[in-house]
């Protein structure tokens, strides 16, 4: 009973003050709309004596709406997933910027004094069409570098791939405090045309990064990429070398190769591609290179929205002398 009391409310709202109400509103907008204004109501307080438990009008507060959403799902009226959707439109009022942003220890940057050559390159080897331009450290961004803007002034003029540099043709950043939610940040990320923003913290320094793609994501849900896989931990290619996964542990690693990684070498970090960013002292891209304990490690590709380094070539090499190879 429960459910066709539920079924008639919502086919009501749905005939009568939408479907009814569009079509004749567009004949005549003021004359139709009051009546069907009156109209509902009249029926909902008819049906209410009946035991129909109708609501004249709007929903009250946001707590009435969503348990109504919430109704509707387990009558089967709405789909789980167009539930979850609804109910996190309402949570971005209460999401704080720094929950979504990409974390400064993840973000990818490149220095003002660079060529148009170099952010060029980088941008292919990461994948992302914007990045922030720094100057002396990650606390001071002075802008952002499109990739669209380098690639046409290289093709417009070709000698300034090694003439100029990235700081030449950068755009002005946006800068967002931390403390800012979610839902203001994408209104304003809407009005101004915006799509990345750097997040400062309370000190003024550089927190992280966000885009738009950030919030709307945390309303659809993480979009997986058409390629991204479910990757081996371990696959051998041959006697000396083995694609292994980022996320593989240190110590998963070093028995699958038999080999000792030293204590102050992977302090603070448990995976792969943690040691990676660890030992380079920026995100890995593909093609950043390591080699520790007699192993060469090559970030090979990203996948995701972010780009994350999904897979790491390592190779045996003759010369145990560990070094860093500059990325």
């Amino acid at each position: 009973m429960n459910f066709l009391f539920f079924t008639i409310d919502s086919i009501l709202f749905l005939v009568l003050g939408f479907l009814i109400g569009r079509t004749l509103g567009k004949r005549h907008n003021l004359d139709w709309s009051t009546v069907l204004f009156i109209l509902p109501n009249s029926l909902i307080s008819l049906l209410r004596k009946f035991g129909f438990k109708l609501r004249a009008g709007q929903f009250s507060n946001e707590e009435e709406l969503r348990d109504a959403v919430d109704k509707a799902s387990q009558h089967g009226l709405v789909e789980e997933s167009e539930r979850e959707m609804i109910q996190s439109v309402f949570e971005l009022g209460d999401t704080l910027v720094r929950e979504l942003m990409v974390p400064r220890t993840d973000m990818v940057w490149i220095e003002g004094n660079k060529t148009l050559r170099q952010g060029l390159s980088l941008a292919l080897r990461s994948g992302f069409t914007r990045i922030p331009v720094i100057d002396e450290n990650l606390d001071n961004v002075i802008g952002i570098a499109y990739v669209k803007d380098l690639a046409r002034r290289t093709h417009e003029r070709r000698e300034s791939e090694q003439t100029e540099t990235v700081v030449e043709h950068i755009r002005k950043a946006t800068f967002v405090p931390e403390t800012k939610t979610a839902a203001e940040l994408l209104k304003e990320m809407q009005r101004d045309q915006i799509h990345m923003a750097v997040v400062i913290d309370e000190y003024g320094g550089t927190a992280g990064l966000i885009t738009i793609e950030d919030i709307l994501e945390e309303i659809v849900g993480e979009i997986a990429d058409e390629y991204d896989d479910d990757e081996v931990e371990v696959e051998w290619l041959d006697e000396t070398r083995a694609r292994v996964s980022a996320r593989l542990h240190i110590e998963d690693f070093a028995t699958s190769f038999k080999v000792e990684i030293p204590e102050s070498e992977r302090e603070d970090v448990d995976s792969i591609g943690g040691l990676l960013a660890k030992t380079l002292g920026r995100v890995p891209i593909p093609g950043s290179t390591i080699s520790i304990a007699g192993i060469k490690l090559t970030a090979e590709r990203p996948v995701g929205r972010r780009h994350r380094i999904a897979t790491v070539l390592a190779e045996r090499i003759i010369d145990d002398q560990e070094t860093v190879l500059e990325q």
